[in-house]
């Protein structure tokens, strides 16, 4: 009798605990992506099933540590331990290996920088201010040009990040027309070499600070693109190339609050001067509602990293309003990223 009395109150307070207490833990399965990753796990499952003894063998690491490790990100499905001690990839781990773009985003959101960042994300939702700032006494991109094999890491990610949003874009948007484009802060060219191959007639200008812009050159030689596409160096807060008559920018105006980024909306303004002009924004679109959202997630990334943010279509039309441009279509794409077109 009392465990049939017990049970209909007991049984649905453990599982909302539980859910929570997995949330919770998240920070120890990133631990571990991080761990697996570095030492190249899912390389060596390549060609089949292994031993926890076999890998840790090949990458110097403890057996029964790098076991445990493994056990754990088999239950959240992204290995499968086949018979006791053997894994073997799954879905989920065919990304982490060497050559997939997954894999430097996961070097990016996984390294142990994000874990000294969110240390201080309560001071940060305090104040308004993000704790990178805290954490290394600079602002982030400062730090990254600080720091170059973190910078390495991180523009790996944004190149790579490119290569799985750009070929969504091309498939809905039309950049025909375009004679010059300029793809400000646009890193190692990812984006504007994959729009100058689809066609071939257009120009481009890779514009980025001069230690992030030098990793587009040799790009662009390898492309065979060196007579149509150069790279410039500079800073998007004091001006942008004054030669394009369109300017793509993906997955920058979220990482500034609306004032900063109306500066380097002004300045894109500005270049275009008396001209008609176009600006491509390919940014996530929040979505109101208690869905699914990737945009909302990074929103809080943006929070404690840069002092940015992710934006509703609103926000987005007010802020282009703002620096003199009318946006006038935001496209789906097959990726977690929107096509924002607006013109002057």
């Amino acid at each position: 009798m009392a465990q049939s009395l017990l049970s209909p109150t007991v049984a649905p307070v453990i599982a909302p605990v539980e859910a929570l207490l997995k949330l919770g833990l998240g920070y120890m399965t990133s631990s571990a992506l991080h761990v697996v990753v570095a030492l190249g796990i899912a390389d060596r499952l390549a060609s089949g099933p292994r031993s926890a003894g076999e890998l840790a063998a090949d990458v110097g690491a403890n057996a029964d540590a790098l076991y445990r490790v493994m056990r754990m990100l088999a239950a959240e499905g992204i290995f499968e331990e086949v018979v006791p001690g053997h894994f073997a990839k799954t879905p989920l781990s065919e990304p982490l290996q060497s050559g997939s773009p997954a894999r430097h985003l996961i070097e990016w959101i996984a390294d142990p920088f994000h874990f000294k960042v969110y240390s201080e994300a309560l001071r940060a939702v305090r104040t308004g201010e993000p704790s990178a700032e805290v954490v290394t006494g600079v602002p982030v991109f400062d730090h990254l040009g600080r720091t170059p094999e973190l910078s390495e890491v991180f523009n790996n990610a944004m190149t790579a990040m490119s290569g799985l949003v750009i070929p969504a874009v091309l498939e809905v948007y039309d950049f025909s027309g375009i004679d010059v484009l300029v793809d400000v802060a646009g890193g190692h060219g990812r984006v504007l070499t994959s729009v100058l191959k689809a066609y071939p007639r257009m120009r481009g200008v890779v514009f980025d600070l001069p230690y992030v812009v030098e990793g587009a050159r040799p790009v662009i030689a390898q492309l065979g693109l060196g007579h149509r596409c150069r790279a410039e160096a500079g800073d998007m807060f004091a001006r942008v190339p004054e030669s394009g008559d369109a300017y793509v920018l993906k997955h920058i105006i979220h990482d500034w609050d609306d004032q900063r980024a109306g500066v380097i909306l002004d300045n894109i303004r500005q270049a275009i001067g008396r001209r008609r002009g176009r600006v491509i924004l390919i940014e996530a679109v929040v979505e109101p509602g208690n869905g699914p959202d990737l945009g909302k997630a990074i929103d809080y990334e943006m929070l404690v990293m840069t002092g940015g943010r992710e934006r509703t279509e609103a926000q987005f039309r007010a802020l282009l309003a703002a620096s003199g441009f009318e946006l006038t279509r935001v496209i789906k794409t097959a990726s977690p990223l929107r096509v924002i077109e607006a013109e002057c």
